[in-house]
């Protein structure tokens, strides 16, 4: 075991990489002061053999467990604003999915899907011991999570979602349609064209911007935070090279509909469009489960207003 700091991404606009926030009735739920982004402590970096790879994790607390399941270019760093918050009340659980920093980055035969970190997330629970865990998570971390409730309903007790990223789904409407199109010229297919000119910071900066530049554009970030982001070179890399169909699938409404567990939908209020697009549409595929806006937060909401986010999270978690 090695010794691990989350202190400095506390204090960080982005230290929820690409996060997520929510809690009661749509935009309603207090931030009692018990959940506020209490100063981060020093925590113990655990690994675990999964699935051929080692994946890197932090513990705190005891009790129901809750795993926080993190977005592109994020790491377990990006909980840095809950752990100790949570942790309070239940056995909270961070960890870094496959190629995000501090596990290897480096090519291990598999190629990038929801698949692959679905099936991990669930290697991760199975080899902890866990039984049935709370998921928070968010962006692709949220897209994760909903596939492993879909393939492994007996794991999961509850389930918060903030902005996954079902972009196929914005190809139902027209207006949802012309946002997906702006999406992969100005942010997808920018950052893999960065890529192919060997410009990894330029990669990085239109993938931040285009999904969290509205509160935290890359420019503005202090130099430390920048240089955390770009430790995510490899594995953005590769979610540029990988197969649409394998990295995003259409998962189907009515099967979404058939999820048992109960489920919070979590929006930034200053996200990007898309994703109160999408989150729209899985509200209804779910048929009026709870929602909420983080007041004044974007795509990064549980640092952009931590303590809104953790207050209206664990309201939800502590009756579930």
């Amino acid at each position: 075991m090695t010794q691990l700091r989350l202190a400095a991404l506390g204090l960080l606009p982005l230290a929820a990489a690409l996060a997520c926030g929510g809690g009661g009735k749509s935009g309603q739920a207090p931030a009692p002061a018990t959940a506020a982004a209490a100063a981060p402590t020093r925590l113990v970096l655990h690994v675990v053999r999964v699935r051929g790879t080692d994946l890197r994790f932090v513990e705190r607390g005891t009790g129901i467990p809750v795993v926080f399941v993190h977005g592109s270019l994020g790491t377990l760093e990006s909980w840095g604003p809950q752990i100790d918050a949570f942790a309070t009340r239940f056995r909270v659980i961070a960890y870094s999915r496959r190629y995000h920093w501090p596990n290897a980055a480096q090519p291990d035969g598999q190629e990038y899907s929801l698949s692959l970190h679905a099936d991990d997330l669930i290697g991760l629970i199975e080899a902890l011991g866990l039984e049935r865990v709370h998921l928070v998570a968010s962006s692709y971390g949220a897209y994760v999570a909903l596939l492993v409730t879909l393939r492994r309903p007996d794991l999961v007790r509850s389930l918060v979602l903030a902005e996954p990223p079902i972009l196929p789904w914005l190809g139902r409407t027209p207006a949802g349609d012309s946002l997906l199109h702006t999406f992969d010229r100005t942010v997808f297919k920018a950052a893999r064209a960065a890529f192919v000119r060997d410009d990894s910071v330029g990669a990085v900066q239109r993938f931040w911007d285009g999904l969290a530049g509205a509160t935290s554009p890359f420019d503005a970030l202090p130099d430390g935070a920048r240089a955390r982001l770009l430790r995510s070179v490899f594995e953005l890399r590769l979610e540029t090279r990988a197969d649409p169909a394998d990295y995003m699938p259409a998962l189907a409404c009515k099967d979404i509909g058939g999820i048992r567990s109960p489920v919070l939908l979590v929006t930034g209020e200053r996200s990007p469009r898309m994703f109160h697009v999408i989150n729209e549409e899985l509200a209804r595929c779910l048929a009026a489960e709870e929602t909420v806006t983080v007041p004044g937060a974007g795509h990064g909401m549980n640092a952009d207003n931590a303590g809104f986010y953790n207050g209206a999270v664990l309201q939800f978690l502590m009756k579930n």
